[in-house]
């Protein structure tokens, strides 16, 4: 039986993460996204991603991770005039090729550190500042900030640690998939996760949260929302930020970076009238889709509340595909590993529909 997309067919098993579309929730190694998000570090979600994947891991992975964004920094001094002028999510692809290939914990953490240096990096040189080097003392999230020239003070990285850690995996995603299959070729961590970020930037995957965005400054104000939002379905658009692939009920992840976005809100730190906007777009949004949809579950997903919040930590919008890469990439490694395990090659088989042979040429 052939499935178009592949919906429904089981092409992995896996103890990473576990996606229930139904009841609407995440549960990583055993752990509920609630029990997690906001809760511990992302490192310590990446130690967990990682366990029993590396022969030799380090005894402390943030220490590890602090000295690997130090190593990989020296990488920037390769971004030349026409590397930085390239879309942030290519430009930052193209510098994490310049990472050795391989299979250890060493490689492994370059990884996990070269979106947050080469994104931040490049954040500053398309400003014609220098790149901030890393602080190896500080956790990555805060480094993060610190490195991109942001607000870096308690608040922002917690926030910023709680989106990494929503983000960090989530099942057999499109990107976590490219990762798998490149990883069964027994190419190396660094061929996966090039492979990932280039299925990222795809706008039905990652490349999404920006267009939250711009439907925003679109609309304008609140009682402009209804009609805005008419006219993009009749145009056969989809509404930014809402429907999800798997889920059926509300993404908890938007959840979980709602919460995040609210300690900003409360402190001054984020726009609160559009903030206040956005909120009568979501619900004008799912009252619209309601009417206009009504065999169909369209809730609010994780791209609404990403945009806001990478928005409200005053990250540029065409560098949101890169922040995602920065939490997701635990996740990429940790599914390459588990892949590279099982010692199978992926290799489905495709229906031929083309003409019949002899059939081409008489034309």
């Amino acid at each position: 039986m052939m499935t178009i997309g592949l919906d429904d067919v089981i092409a992995a098993e896996t103890v990473l993460s576990d996606v229930d579309g139904l009841q609407g929730r995440l549960v990583m190694r055993g752990r509920s996204l609630d029990d997690l998000a906001g809760h511990v570090g992302y490192e310590a979600v990446m130690a967990l991603l990682f366990d029993g994947f590396f022969e030799h891991a380090p005894a402390s992975w943030q220490a590890a991770l602090g000295a690997a964004r130090q190593e990989v920094f020296e990488h920037l001094s390769f971004a030349d005039p026409a590397l930085v002028a390239q879309e942030p999510i290519d430009a930052m692809r193209a510098l994490t090729a310049r990472i050795a290939d391989g299979d250890e914990s060493a490689t492994a953490l370059r990884l996990v550190a070269a979106p947050a240096v080469f994104t931040a990096g490049l954040v500053r040189l398309r400003k014609g500042l220098r790149p901030i080097p890393p602080d190896a003392s500080l956790g990555h999230a805060a480094d993060i900030l610190r490195m991109a020239g942001l607000p870096a003070e308690p608040l922002q990285a917690r926030a910023l640690d709680t989106y990494l850690v929503t983000v960090a995996d989530h099942g057999l995603n499109a990107s976590t998939f490219a990762s798998r299959v490149v990883a069964s070729t027994r190419a190396g961590l660094v061929s996966s996760v090039l492979a990932a970020i280039s299925a990222l930037k795809g706008p039905l995957h990652g490349g999404a949260p920006g267009p939250v965005l711009d439907m925003l400054d679109a609309i304008e104000r609140a009682d402009h929302a209804r009609a805005w939002l008419e006219a993009v379905l009749d145009r056969g658009d989809r509404l930014m930020g809402f429907g999800h692939r798997v889920y059926r009920v509300r993404d908890p992840r938007a959840d979980a970076l709602k919460s995040a976005l609210g300690p900003l809100l409360q402190d001054g730190r984020a726009d609160r009238e559009r903030a206040a906007l956005a909120q009568a777009i979501e619900a004008a949004a799912l009252d619209t889709l309601r009417r206009r949809k009504p065999g169909r579950t369209l809730e609010t997903n994780v791209e609404f509340y990403t945009a806001l919040l990478l928005d409200a930590l005053g990250f540029q919008r065409d560098t949101f595909t890169c922040v995602f890469a920065m939490g997701r990439v635990a996740g990429w490694i940790a599914h390459a590993r588990e892949q590279a395990s099982t010692g199978r090659l992926i290799r489905p088989q495709s229906r031929y529909v083309g003409p019949p042979v002899g059939e081409a040429q008489e034309r």
